[in-house]
């Protein structure tokens, strides 16, 4: 049944003020999805001003499991502008969508007895997904702001409080390398003006933050991608050599300097004049005619074997289903005019790397870098060589540090290395494309909770 509840609005800066009254809307216990017995979910609108139609969608699930003391985990999609239900249907959550349009149990869900977590899939920034609003965020900095009022209108709501002082998680991938750190370094910034009396609001500590297949570092990850092309790992040489010696030249020719003008300048054409180019003359020839989600696949894949299947698109395209659960719109898995917005804001241009350097350093908040080792979007080399570059204090023993087998249950699934005094662990995924989780559902979980105990390699 929906309701709609009044909240009070803690805007950015300001402290609460009883004219901003707000108003979450609510479905409970849908049946949509989650189908385990006395686990409860919520769906809906978290609206962020009264004065505009800012809304931001989320899909709420209870741990499977022991529920009273577990930490709230933030599942963040990338794009930017892309749904976080990708997440929720293809990768991580209670439920997939089989060739029927029906929602099927997943047992490798986050919430799932192995790691007992709660978890809240938001589609942000406005436009993405079924979130709506006339607001046009253009920038990693404005969404994280967005966010977290967003946290603390539901934090306000009887529903949510328990959550407040809870650990919270925030894991996300792909553009999700800006998101995750930035959103992270803001809620630990407002903690700080509340702690000071500058604000009033609930403080939000971010304890843990995982980040699989990320795009930090534009300049680093498109040289790997030329390296990359030159021989995957496992995989072979991507390209022919005619291909290869023209997309290294064009990366040292063209892609470089302008990523480089990018950085000095800071400019928003220039930086998006930047990553344009280098798409065009670098990436898209190493991709050629190959699927850049998974070298594995390319355009003669069969549909049927496609690796995730899209037919979750066709279950949120049921007007009945959106009924159930209080959807409102069309649904849209990724926004163009979101991704147009931050590219030509020259986001997209632009290293973010630095904001993960400052959060390694601090060592205060545990970090998992993982990636499946068949993306190519973010190719596991470029994401291994952006934590090698960035100026942190565990730079020198990460460098030195050889990968290590990842095991499951005496199978080896991939290769780590922990650098243990900044809490930093970084994975490779065998077989695994750009939405890791998607491709490795169990290996994906095994790590995860065995993150949350504190090694990811520990059966324990």
């Amino acid at each position: 049944m929906s309701t709609l509840l009044p909240l009070l609005l803690l805007t950015t800066g300001l402290v609460v003020s009883p004219a901003l009254a707000q108003s979450l809307s609510l479905t409970s216990n849908s049946g949509v999805c989650e189908t385990t017995d006395g686990v409860s979910q919520v769906s809906g609108y978290i609206n962020i001003s009264d004065d505009s139609d800012d809304a931001f969608w989320f899909w709420f699930f209870e741990a499977r499991d022991d529920p009273d003391t577990k930490p709230l985990t933030l599942w963040l999609n990338g794009g930017p502008g892309c749904s976080a239900m990708i997440g929720l249907f293809q990768e991580n959550g209670p439920c997939t969508v089989n060739d029927s349009a029906e929602t099927v149990y997943n047992p490798y869900s986050w919430n799932n007895f192995s790691n007992r977590e709660f978890l809240i899939y938001i589609d942000q920034p406005f436009g993405a997904g079924f979130s709506r609003g006339s607001t046009l965020v253009n920038s990693t900095d404005q969404a994280a702001d967005f966010m977290w009022q967003a946290f603390q209108i539901l934090f306000a709501h009887e529903k949510f409080s328990k959550f407040e002082g809870r650990e919270f998680i925030i894991a996300t991938e792909s553009y999700g390398a800006r998101f995750g750190p930035v959103f992270t370094q803001y809620f630990h910034s407002q903690n700080a003006k509340i702690d000071s009396g500058e604000i009033n609001g609930t403080q939000i500590e971010v304890s843990k933050l995982l980040i699989n297949d990320g795009k930090y570092d534009p300049l680093i990850q498109m040289r790997a991608s030329v390296e990359y092309a030159r021989n995957a790992p496992s995989y072979g040489p991507l390209v022919n050599t005619s291909v290869l010696m023209e997309v290294a030249t064009a990366y040292n020719e063209t892609c470089l300097p302008a990523l480089q003008n990018c950085y000095d300048d800071g400019d928003a054409d220039t930086c998006h004049d930047a990553i344009v180019s280098c798409t065009h003359d670098v990436f898209n020839p190493t991709v050629g005619d190959r699927d850049p989600n998974d070298l594995r696949q390319n355009s003669s894949t069969p549909a049927d074997d496609v690796v995730p299947p899209t037919f979750y698109l066709d279950y949120l395209d049921d007007q009945d289903v959106l009924d159930l659960i209080g959807a409102q719109g069309s649904y849209d898995q990724c926004d163009d005019s979101v991704k147009s917005r931050f590219s030509r804001s020259g986001e997209t241009g632009r290293s973010f790397l630095s904001n993960l350097a400052e959060i390694a350093s601090e060592g205060k908040v545990k970090l998992l870098i993982w990636g499946g080792d068949a993306d190519m979007k973010a190719n596991w080399l470029g994401i291994q060589e952006c934590i090698a570059s960035m100026d942190w204090p565990g730079r020198s023993v990460f460098n030195e540090t050889s990968l290590s087998a990842l095991t499951i249950n005496g199978e080896i699934v991939g290769q780590y290395k922990t650098v243990v005094d900044t809490n930093l662990t970084f994975i490779r995924v065998f077989e695994a494309g750009h939405s890791m989780p998607a491709y490795q559902p169990e290996v994906a979980q095994t790590v995860f909770a065995r993150f949350l105990k504190g090694d990811v390699n520990s059966d324990d």
